[in-house]
């Protein structure tokens, strides 16, 4: 089985399903698999991908779908391209079974996929449905101000907060300062995904603005109201490390430190330490 992955996710899911050793094509942007080649930078290298003669093709990128088509008809006819779109953190579950199926390693992916199924409804234990749910804040991007959408809402909501600005399943979306002042969050999360953006600084330009001081997480000045998160590793792509992502959301709306997995990439500006 011969497998390429054409972006980041699609990569760490093919190695969570035990199907590292298959990988001979990956994106310049995935971190895992040293010295296997790069089919996938800013484009598509349509004659190297060719000449791999994949089995199997794996992406969570909708873009991939238009530079694939143009190759696909000189590819092996058996190989199965495999799109994957998880909308929930409940999809990236099923898609772990559905690359295990396809690349040879059902037994693994239903390990796996057991295993961060139960530490995702072990999490939940540690929601109180009886305490008061905090509106919480998750930006995306200060310029303009983007608040997170897809899976995040909804893993905020089930984490036992509010996410007014932003349904869960609903895109990303712009916001103005006024939208973020009327739903008056109690939290906030800074959770920029651009590797070159500094959330200290990010957050240095939104306490010059007029609106920042009047959010009540801000005003109230509870410790560890304000978190930033970095977007690189986390909340911002549909791998299985969404499944951290969720026990530090638990551990911090909830206030039980043990549910936070060690080494979560996380700043409180009020303790200038990480997490």
């Amino acid at each position: 089985m011969r497998v390429v992955s054409l972006d980041p996710c699609a990569t760490e899911l093919v190695i969570a399903v035990g199907g590292a050793s298959l990988l001979v094509g990956k994106s310049s942007q995935c971190a895992e698999g040293a010295g296997i080649p790069v089919v996938s930078a800013d484009c598509l290298d349509e004659p190297l991908l060719v000449s791999l003669e994949p089995d199997v093709i794996v992406t969570t990128r909708a873009s991939d779908a238009h530079a694939l088509a143009r190759v696909v008809t000189r590819l092996p006819r058996t190989t199965t391209v495999l799109q994957l779109a998880p909308a929930t953190i409940l999809d990236l579950l099923d898609d772990l079974l559905r690359v295990g199926e396809t690349i040879g390693r059902a037994a693994e992916a239903q390990h796996a996929m057991v295993d961060l199924r139960a530490r995702y409804w072990s999490a939940i234990d540690f929601v109180s449905p009886f305490v008061h749910a905090p509106e919480v804040l998750f930006l995306t991007s200060i310029d303009p101000l983007v608040v997170g959408g897809l899976w995040t809402p909804a893993l905020i909501e089930a984490a036992g907060a509010r996410h007014s600005l932003n349904p869960a399943g609903a895109p990303a979306r712009r916001v103005t300062p006024e939208e973020v002042i009327e739903c008056a969050p109690e939290r906030i999360v800074l959770c920029l995904s651009s590797p070159t953006s500094s959330p200290l600084r990010a957050l240095e330009t939104l306490q010059q603005t007029r609106w920042w001081g009047l959010l009540p997480a801000v005003l109230d000045g509870k410790p560890g109201s304000i978190a930033l998160v970095d977007g690189s590793q986390m909340f911002t792509e549909p791998s299985p490390r969404l499944v951290d992502a969720f026990e530090w959301l638990v551990g911090w709306i909830n206030g039980r430190e043990e549910v936070v997995p060690s080494q979560f990439p996380v700043v409180y500006p009020d303790r200038l330490s990480t997490h």
